[in-house]
């Protein structure tokens, strides 16, 4: 089995280490002697998504959004709806999050139209959320997330895009209604940075077993690991929470 990765604008958005996320995906499939391999695509390059099994968009602040906006939403935009549309896992942190959605309302009330992947709208609040956070999802039967935010901006999700958790400490989408990220079809999205998969391997292993069930049509059992570390930084984080 193998799996292809793309990282989008990682020289823009890689927040807090978001490019972390991608790393363990990488290893926790070469650990299983599950093939991979990585293409980082930016400003100029080519983007076709039928080419990938795993599309990622991390974090960036709103200069770095302004930037790659025009390439993103006159190059790209439409790739990344069909990639959603056809069951595709794409992954949003955060920034990326925001951008996957139908538009952004800034400080001044002016809206910036997104991609539309996802029926979902942010509105920029004037509270920053930051701190370390916990969340209860109830995918695999639940477990918990742990992870980190540095937001201002409220993210609500429309009818057909569930929450990817809910939350327990911190303040997730928007600090009003108790969710946290998204999910809709094979996309996964969270306003989490840290980077988010290497302290939560559960959360890892179910988008590798995801996006492998998806290519290959079938069920797929994935091979134990020693997580014992990865235990310890999720137990860590955890404590930390506000």
């Amino acid at each position: 089995m193998e799996i292809s990765v793309c990282h989008l604008y990682p020289d823009l958005l890689n927040l807090y280490g978001d490019a972390g996320n991608i790393k363990a995906i990488i290893k926790r499939c070469e650990w299983r002697g599950i093939t991979t391999s990585l293409n980082n695509v930016s400003i100029g390059d080519r983007f076709d998504a039928e080419l990938y099994d795993i599309i990622f968009l991390g974090g960036g602040q709103d200069f770095e959004q302004e930037v790659l906006s025009k390439d993103i939403m006159e190059e790209k935009a439409q790739e990344i709806i069909n990639a959603v549309k056809w069951g595709k896992t794409v992954l949003g942190i955060c920034g990326g999050y925001q951008m996957l959605g139908r538009s952004y309302v800034n400080q001044k009330g002016r809206e910036l139209k997104f991609i539309g992947a996802l029926d979902i709208n942010t509105l920029s609040g004037k509270k920053r959320m930051i701190g370390n956070t916990l969340y209860k999802t109830e995918l695999d039967e639940g477990f918990e997330i742990s992870g980190f935010e540095n937001h201002s901006g409220k993210t609500y999700l429309g009818s057909d895009v569930l929450p990817l958790a809910k939350v327990i400490k911190g303040a997730g989408n928007n600090g009003e209604d108790g969710t946290e990220g998204a999910i809709y079809i094979n996309t996964l999205c969270s306003y989490s940075h840290g980077p988010l998969f290497p302290k939560n391997p559960q959360l890892a292993d179910h988008i590798i077993k995801r996006t492998l069930e998806y290519k290959y049509k079938s069920p797929v059992e994935l091979k134990a690991l020693d997580d014992s570390l990865e235990h310890l930084a999720f137990e860590t984080s955890k404590k930390l929470s506000y």
